[in-house]
């Protein structure tokens, strides 16, 4: 079937199935260009809460699509590729979190949404790239529990000065966690002048080299907002198509191309993939409904907490 052929059969079966695709920002350009919405993974978690749509079909990593099926238990969410993991979350395991809360009682959990729904459901917030330091600094006392991000984990505990415990000590993105700083120089060569935007589960020597450390979304805002022209971006390479679309004018270059900058995860969902999904019912994320209450008391406590 050629790609215009497929992009009609899925608009059908949408429209049919009264259904959305949500689009992470890291999906390729076809993903993107078919998806109702399209951010990061919390701002997809919220826009599943407010859609009206009987199916969701979640066009990112599975982590993802559980967190969506947790926020609307009444809802079918369909995971185009129940294989596309994610080293972060599968870094972090229900038994390793439980030996932590045991070792450090009455500390509390916060969890990255880059996490399994299991351990998720044991997590006191769940924060996200964008809101993980603002949380941090508004939990109560001085010490937390953080994971399963170890870059991530680092850059909060050096923006909040509170004690973090890092749980695991190495968990790291396959992307993100590669990074090391003869790339940042190398890009600076390659494109003088332009604006290095890193996400934060890069490590600190990297950070320690860029313009702007933020999510995807707020390097969206960063780049809309900022004078400058040419932006060197430091994550996973499909967001350069995310940047394209939203920031269009100007000019966007990889940190570093392929396979280095591709999550192998993300390049599993695809367009035929989308349209399996929609056709043949597959693959429907089912959640126990305790695990699902207790993620979104966790979800909404630290909405609470930041005021949303």
């Amino acid at each position: 079937m050629s790609k215009e052929a497929l992009i009609k059969e899925i608009k059908g079966l949408k429209q049919e199935r009264n259904a959305i695709i949500l689009g992470h920002n890291y999906m390729d350009m076809d993903v993107q260009l078919i998806a109702d919405f399209t951010g990061d993974s919390y701002d997809l978690a919220v826009k599943a809460m407010e859609t009206k749509a009987e199916v969701i079909v979640f066009a990112g990593v599975r982590f993802m699509a559980e967190q969506a099926k947790a926020l609307n238990y009444d809802r079918e969410v369909l995971s185009p590729d129940l294989n596309a993991g994610c080293t972060i979350a599968d870094a972090l395991d229900t038994e390793t979190l439980r030996e932590y809360r045991e070792r450090y009682p009455g500390v509390p959990v916060v969890l990255y949404i880059n996490s399994n729904i299991d351990v998720k459901a044991m997590a006191d917030y769940i924060v996200t790239s964008s809101t993980a330091v603002k949380a941090v600094r508004k939990i109560p006392g001085d010490t937390v529990i953080f994971g399963p991000d170890y870059n991530l984990a680092t850059y909060v505990e050096r923006m909040t000065s509170k004690k973090i415990i890092k749980v695991p000590p190495n968990g790291k993105c396959i992307v993100h966690g590669n990074y090391v700083p003869d790339y940042i120089r190398e890009a600076r060569t390659k494109y003088p002048g332009a604006k290095v935007m890193i996400h934060p589960e890069a490590p600190l020597n990297i950070i320690d080299l860029v313009d702007f450390v933020g999510s995807t979304n707020q390097m969206i805002e960063f780049a809309r907002n900022s004078e400058a022209r040419e932006f060197i971006v430091g994550t996973e390479i499909g967001m350069i198509n995310a940047l394209k679309l939203k920031v269009p004018g100007k000019e966007f270059y990889p940190l570093t191309t392929e396979p280095i900058a591709r999550c192998p995860f993300m390049a599993m969902i695809t367009l035929e993939k989308i349209y399996r999904s929609l056709r043949d019912d597959v693959y429907r994320v089912e959640i126990p409904g305790n695990i699902a209450e207790a993620v979104r008391e966790a979800f909404e406590r630290t909405r609470k907490l930041l005021g949303d």
